[in-house]
């Protein structure tokens, strides 16, 4: 299996309200949350390629518009790295077929991910 991958970063903040009080989650704050998109297929297209890194610029064009500089509780009930990984996926797997993952982090150290 060949497999490819891009990263894209955008700021933005969120509460995570379902959490109990005292949680400092809770609270309003913000991240610079890094998101890897990953693609894999069984062969090579004509060009050597799983895909163009290029071909994949409409999902960064995408975060820079409708993630980048927002509040996510405005776009989802629940914005952890789970969800988003999956709001992402779900938005793009059909425009992507061989999109494999999805994987958010908000710290270089903590990520939440949803493949296929």
């Amino acid at each position: 299996m060949f497999r490819i991958g891009k990263v894209f970063t955008f700021a933005a903040s969120h509460q995570l309200l379902h959490l109990p009080e005292g949680h400092k989650c809770r609270n309003l704050h913000g991240h610079t949350y890094t998101v890897e998109i990953a693609l894999a297929c069984p062969g090579l297209n004509p060009h050597g390629f799983v895909c163009d890194y290029g071909d994949l610029q409409p999902i960064g064009d995408w975060i820079k518009t409708d993630l980048d500089h927002h509040h996510l509780n405005d776009l989802m009930e629940m914005p952890t790295c789970e969800n988003l990984a999956s709001e992402i996926f779900f938005r793009w797997h059909t425009v992507y077929p061989n999109l494999e993952r999805v994987r958010v982090s908000e710290s270089p150290t903590t990520w939440g991910e949803y493949s296929r």
